[in-house]
């Protein structure tokens, strides 16, 4: 042992017939409500009393009536041209609406946006809804908080990214681990069109910490209360989303219902498709004002200058303030107090059609949202029990969600041609590298993945680890792909101390990877294990990348840099955090090893490539070396440049655990080109060395011509 010291598939499947036009006007006017809020029913006429005031009174809802039928039958006939119209250029194939039925419980804020939404089914072409402009923005905020979080967003995100069609802007309320996370991933990720903002969660504690709250999601689930001092002043409007959600359509869709809004209505909100507001769910349930089954806050759109000018900050604080008084805390967090300013003021509300918020908690009403798979548009996990809910459609709804959640993230690097995108110094820089390599060279791929940026995800699991106080803690180091995932339980067992893995994944395989985790009683009980998946791209495995990937997310002051098929001996932690020096490390003379009793130091040698203990400040591997070869070597004659000494510890070792051949070795050992390339490499790696140190590095081409 040496101590150195120094962007799948389309779910949207309808027929359009023009048949259900007419029967959907007439479900419409026997369940919906005309502009006065009041619901119209036909069948009690007759039995009514024969008083005059009563005459007066039928009179004037029948000339209503007719008036509206007149207009119904007005629009069904310019529906019927417009859908004559848009068969005659699509004789083949056409995307409309299947038949369903939605009371004014479930529906949208007035008659026109309910009929619109009936119309409209999964898809917009078809619909009479206003126009998104092709390049406008569509801004979203999610309130996101730790590593499970930030996990659930990927998920969302991906969803929203496989229908969009406009360019998004992301606006990310998040502490300080979502943070790092989400930002490094949004870095690697480079999707075209997305802009990502972010909002320190944590300077906002102090403005809802105030209000005792007993829902899950804690104090981060009072957040949204406050969004309209959050956000930028000159944002007009955004779509706030919960992480736990699923887009089955274009979110723009949902974007151009704030174009219904009228008068005072700024919250557009799905009605609660549980009974919890009603109060009658066990003995004693005393839930929080709300105006009939309340409102889901999972989903909203918020007129941002609309709810500043009318004091919005002022409006829900002191509503909390009142009820809080009564109710001592909130149950359902932010959704309570929402839902008792808009028992107070009504008129703040437009009511989103169910579909945008489809919700599959414990005894929901969901089920009377969607008849196709052309109706979901939002699915919402507001269960805390999340996949696991009893609904009867949940085997649907999990495939869906899982469909997004192993889909591959690269897939979604679309551009949106004719929209123009930001400048991005990343990827501008990015394209003027690659613009500079030879695609006839036979090295081209080898050297293309130097700069291939993959997808990364830090801490995928939770992590959780401070640094002993005396300088001489040390972190073990590693990378593995899914092949050798089985060795990662032996390893915890005899390494106590804090581990960094970085993981090359598919997205399938990361999914696999946290199941397996999850079942691990071993890999559970470790807090101090960050584990960081690098998405895979290209042929080769990036092996120097990953090592850098875990190099550099560590917190201690020293790494034992070490591959995941070496299994430390018991006891080696406490040893090298007692054994670890400012320099060292080469050549292990082992007939000197198995009789020293103190630690000695060793010369670097021709295509040496010891397990290292370094200071976390030592260089990073050099990405050149993919694959099989030099990828250690070069690491080792790196140091030894920069002037680190070699030191043997005579009490330290690891046991490299049999395993198959990998990919990479088989490559090598098979293709010449990959053998040639490699040599290539290993001649262009020495001529940058001897630009860096000059005459000192003369050394390493002489060991290498005599090896």
């Amino acid at each position: 042992m040496l101590g150195i010291c120094r962007g799948r598939r389309k779910f949207l499947a309808a027929s359009l017939t023009l048949l259900f036009v007419p029967a959907f006007t007439w479900i419409y006017l026997f369940s919906g409500s005309f502009e006065d809020g009041k619901a119209v029913s036909l069948s009690p006429i007759e039995s009514q009393p024969h008083s005059p005031h009563y005459t007066a009174s039928n009179q004037r809802e029948r000339e209503s009536l007719e008036i509206r039928m007149r207009e119904v039958e007005e629009e069904n006939r310019a529906l019927r041209k417009q859908l004559s119209l848009a068969q005659s250029r699509s004789p083949t194939h056409h995307r409309g609406n299947h038949s369903k039925t939605y009371s004014m419980e479930e529906g949208t804020g007035d008659s026109e946006s309910l009929r619109a939404g009936i119309v409209a089914g999964n898809s917009s072409e078809c619909g009479q809804q206003p126009a998104v402009e092709k390049c406008e923005t569509i801004h979203v905020a999610i309130v996101c908080a730790g590593y499970n979080a930030s996990r659930d967003v990927v998920t969302l995100v991906k969803s929203v990214l496989f229908h969009r069609r406009n360019p998004l802007h992301f606006h990310l309320i998040a502490d300080a681990i979502a943070k790092q996370i989400l930002a490094t991933l949004f870095q690697t990720w480079m999707v075209p069109a997305v802009r990502i903002d972010f909002y320190d969660a944590d300077e906002l504690k102090s403005e809802v910490s105030w209000i005792p709250n007993k829902h899950y999601s804690g104090i981060y689930g009072l957040m949204k209360l406050v969004l309209t001092k959050t956000l930028p002043s000159n944002l007009e409007r955004v779509i706030v989303l919960d992480t736990d959600i699923t887009f089955a359509t274009d979110i723009a869709e949902l974007w151009a219902v704030f174009h219904k809004f009228k008068g005072q209505q700024v919250l557009g909100l799905v009605e609660n498709q549980s009974d919890w507001y009603l109060g009658n769910l066990w003995k004693n349930h005393r839930p929080w004002p709300a105006l009939g089954r309340g409102y889901n806050t999972g989903v909203i759109l918020l007129l941002l200058d609309k709810l500043r000018k009318m004091k919005w900050e002022q409006m829900w604080r002191l509503t909390a303030e009142r009820e809080l008084m009564s109710m001592l805390s909130t149950s359902l967090a932010d959704q309570d107090i929402f839902n008792a300013v808009i028992k107070q003021n009504p008129f703040l509300v437009y009511q989103l059609p169910c579909f945008w918020n489809v919700q599959l908690s414990d005894h929901t009403r969901s089920e009377q949202c969607y008849r196709d798979v052309s109706d979901l548009k939002v699915i919402h996990w507001n269960s805390p029990k999340k996949l696991r809910v009893k609904n009867k459609h949940v085997e649907f709804f999990r495939n869906l969600y899982l469909t997004f959640l192993e889909y591959d993230g690269n897939l979604l690097r679309r551009e949106l041609f004719g929209c123009p995108s930001e400048a991005d110094v990343n990827s501008e820089n990015l394209q003027k590298q690659l613009s500079e390599l030879d695609e006839d060279d036979l090295c081209y791929e080898f050297r293309r993945e130097r700069f291939t940026v993959h997808r990364t995800h830090l801490y995928f699991l939770h992590y959780e680890y401070e640094p002993a106080s005396d300088n001489t803690d040390v972190t073990l180091v590693a990378q593995l792909s899914m092949d050798r995932l089985q060795m990662l339980e032996a390893i915890c067992k005899h390494w106590e101390g804090p581990i960094s893995l970085a993981l090359y994944l598919s997205d399938a395989e990361a999914q696999q990877f946290l199941r397996y985790a999850q079942g691990s009683e071993v890999l559970m009980s470790r807090r101090n294990v960050g584990y960081h998946i690098v998405y895979k791209e290209g042929q080769f495995y990036p092996v120097n990348l990953l090592r850098n990937v875990a190099m550099k997310h560590i917190s201690t002051p020293y790494m034992f840099l070490s591959d995941i098929d070496f299994l430390p001996m018991y006891g080696l932690y406490e040893y090298l955090r007692y054994h670890v020096w400012t320099k060292g490390h080469a050549p292990t003379n082992f007939a000197k090893w198995r009789t020293a009793t103190t630690p000695y130091q060793v010369e670097w040698e021709a295509d040496f490539e010891p397990y290292v203990v370094v200071r976390r400040d030592c260089p990073e591997y050099d990405r050149r070396f993919v694959g099989f070869g030099w990828n250690k070597v070069a690491h080792i004659m790196e140091l030894d440049a920069q002037e680190y000494e070699f030191i043997v510890l005579p009490n330290a070792y690891m046991i490299h655990m049999p395993h198959a051949p990998s990919f990479d070795i088989t490559k090598f050992r098979s293709n010449k080109q990959y053998r040639i390339c490699l040599k290539t490499l290993k001649e262009e790696f020495q001529q940058d060395m001897s630009r860096r140190y000059g005459f000192a590095a003369l050394k390493y081409l002489t060991a290498e011509n005599n090896s």
